[in-house]
């Protein structure tokens, strides 16, 4: 069911927001594949649209770069059914883990703006981590969906 060994897919693409069905349906087909639960796969289609629109808006201030996508099972993992999901843009450096948490306790009105999305990305993600290096952030993202 799960095949050992398996290789990361990778999708290289235009970071702007009319790629985003692309690249759900990228990462839906890998989660087909492994017999995602919907709710898991709501989560992570959640988590990887916050991701990719914000490097569609912000890595590179303005204008149009790309973005790669790599996703497989991680076959490093001791047990199986570990969906990993590595983001790279070659923009500004930005890691979002060290985005500051909202308040979810203040009222919409009192919240400052932004940071929700990011802050409900690392909520349905089991583990999530960054590096910048040679010029690229790289974002990977791991959960167990069966």
């Amino acid at each position: 069911m799960h095949p050992v060994g398996q290789k990361m897919k990778s999708l290289e693409i235009k970071a702007v927001t009319d790629n985003l069905d692309t690249v759900l349906d990228f990462i839906n087909e890998q989660l087909e594949t492994m017999g995602c639960t919907m709710k898991n796969q709501i989560q992570i289609d959640m988590a990887v649209e916050e991701l990719f629109v914000n490097i569609a808006h912000y890595a590179y201030k303005g204008g149009v770069g790309k973005a790669r996508i790599l996703t497989g099972e991680d076959t490093g993992s001791r047990e199986p059914g570990i969906l990993r999901i590595t983001l790279i843009d070659w923009g500004v450096p930005f890691n979002p883990l060290e985005k500051k948490d909202p308040d979810i306790s203040l009222s919409v009105e009192d919240r400052e703006i932004g940071g929700l999305g990011i802050f409900m990305a690392k909520k349905v993600m089991d583990h999530m981590d960054y590096s910048y290096e040679e010029g690229r952030n790289i974002l990977t993202m791991t959960k167990k969906v069966c």
